[in-house]
């Protein structure tokens, strides 16, 4: 039997289905919000949570290349160029092997990863190694947590085929899985424990199994729900694996750049771990909602129109990411940067977590929002490039960007460290917002370069609607936040959040109202 193919989207329906997505992600961020909140009241800016925080991020950077990134992004198009082919028989086969090559090569690297704990540790975190008690918690959540890379991956590998055949709404709903068994692990599990912050690194394994048992059934209903066969010797997959070697670096610079500054952070004071962890949650809020949101939804539709040769529509397509990403971006960015503290202290102060630091992790916030826009924007450049199957341009540079971002992190960072200036985290997390910024000026210009962007009519128009509705937001913003005063010292946190939540949505309304009375119309978003 074989199936046909498909049909090119409906004008509208990429705007549809980032809608969907972003919807779906919503949800899962206001649970995150729930799980940081908690946990920054129970366990602070301690020793214990940022063990958690390092033996945390080492297997979630392993997951960006072989979960959500590098491996998506060199399957997806592989796994369209053989549905463009009408072959249903070439497609199971291909999943089949595809599920088969991918858990032999995870399993195997989340053992070594458990057996090489202390090894690893010592490689990303030697600012811990002579505090024994702090090393030995990281290496021991470390032996917890890295399991999780086995069932994220798969789970990313079934997300990948349902995003491809249109279904967005239940991979995008399942993070919410993560983060209400995260906040569990902490109510309940947490005061079993003698060393409590342990319940961070099992809910951590708990919710990858979950969030693969709700997944799995999904594809069966598309017919080709995977039988775990060796794939290593099938020609797909092999060419798979071979686009997969460049994206190692490309598709996971931001989450290597993270771990740049996790090592450099592990020098610094007790706490740097925690608020530069805390300020990269508050910086995925609109990246997941917007961002890979739109970096998703465009990824399939590209490789489909690269697949049928339609280079008009690709760089239409393409145009339009952009223009979106922008759209959300600047204000997303700009809106974090005025509200950095009035953000952190609404969130995370309470507790254990004091108003020192707030004022540390909204210093770190303000340093990396301004990265956002340029974050968004990879999202959707990155695509461009894996959806024709060239992984090498993007490796070259992510190569680029993780050199700048060591560099610009030792320069900003070692003076304020070495004359003891408070703070000295803010440096890393400025590093790594200027490396976003390079990051997507080299992704730019390679496109254009290669001249697979054409820019549509109108961009000048666009982007002086953003700068003026960006500048009625600031003046709203600013004035509402004045007659707060100091967001720390406001002692009922109900009025916090009240209050952040009247000026959110009063800069919210200023920059919407500002771009409509500039003529923009939901036919303007459409594609």
């Amino acid at each position: 039997m074989s199936t046909p193919a498909p049909k090119p989207a409906p004008r509208g329906g990429l705007l549809r289905s980032t809608s969907i997505f972003s919807a779906m992600t919503l949800l899962s961020r206001i649970a995150g919000f729930a799980r940081d909140y908690l946990q920054a009241r129970i366990f602070g800016s301690s020793a214990a949570m940022d063990a958690f925080v390092i033996a945390y991020r080492i297997p979630n950077y392993l997951r960006r290349i072989f979960a959500e990134g590098s491996m998506q992004m060199a399957f997806v198009p592989v796994l369209n160029e053989i549905r463009e082919r009408g072959d249903q028989a070439a497609l199971k086969e291909f999943v089949d092997r595809m599920a088969g090559a991918l858990f032999s090569v995870v399993f195997l690297v989340s053992g070594i990863g458990m057996l090489a704990a202390p090894v690893i540790a010592g490689l990303f975190a030697p600012g811990s190694v002579d505090e024994p008690e702090k090393f030995g918690l990281i290496v021991q959540m470390l032996r917890i947590t890295f399991p999780y890379l086995l069932f994220i991956s798969m789970m990313a590998l079934v997300a990948s085929v349902l995003n491809s055949f249109g279904k967005f709404a239940l991979p995008a709903v399942t993070p919410v899985l993560h983060n209400l068994v995260m906040i569990a692990a902490m109510l309940w599990l947490a005061p079993r424990f003698a060393e409590p912050v342990k319940a961070l690194a099992w809910g951590v394994l708990a919710a990858g199994i979950l969030q693969l048992l709700v997944l799995w059934p999904a594809l069966g209903r598309l017919g080709i729900r995977p039988t775990f066969k060796p794939g290593f010797g099938h020609p797909d997959v092999r060419r798979v694996a071979k686009l997969m070697v460049p994206t190692l670096f490309s598709s996971s610079v931001a989450q290597l750049n993270l771990l740049v500054g996790t090592i450099f952070a592990s020098l610094l004071v007790t706490g740097s771990q925690t608020w530069l962890y805390l300020s990269d949650r508050l910086i995925e809020f609109p990246l997941g909602l917007f961002g890979v949101a739109i970096g998703t939804v465009i990824l399939p539709h590209l490789s489909r129109r690269h697949a049928a040769t339609d280079a008009e529509g690709y760089s239409a397509a393409l145009d339009w990411g952009l223009r979106l990403a922008l759209l959300a971006g600047i204000p997303s960015g700009l809106g974090l940067l005025l509200l950095a503290e009035p953000l952190t202290a609404v969130v995370y102060q309470g507790g254990k977590f004091t108003a020192h630091d707030t004022r540390m992790a909204a210093i770190s916030l303000c340093a990396m929002s301004v990265g956002v826009p340029a974050f968004m924007l990879s999202k959707v450049l990155s695509p461009a490039f894996y959806a024709r199957q060239d992984t090498k341009t993007p490796m070259r540079a992510a190569i680029y960007t993780v050199i700048a971002n060591v560099a610009m992190t030792v320069a900003f960072t070692w003076p304020l460290w070495h004359y003891g200036v408070p703070g000295a985290h803010g440096g890393i997390a400025l590093a790594t917002g200027l490396a976003g910024i390079f990051n997507a000026w080299l992704l730019w210009r390679y496109l254009r370069r290669d001249g697979l962007l054409q820019l549509q009519p109108g961009w000048g128009k666009h982007l002086l609607r953003i700068v003026l509705g960006c500048t009625a937001m600031t003046a709203v913003v600013l004035g509402m936040s004045r007659h707060v005063g100091d967001w720390t010292a406001v002692a009922d946190p109900w009025v916090r959040v009240g209050w952040l939540l009247a000026v959110v949505a009063a800069g919210a309304l200023a920059y919407g109202f500002t771009l409509i009375a500039m003529g923009l119309r939901p036919r303007d978003l459409r594609h």
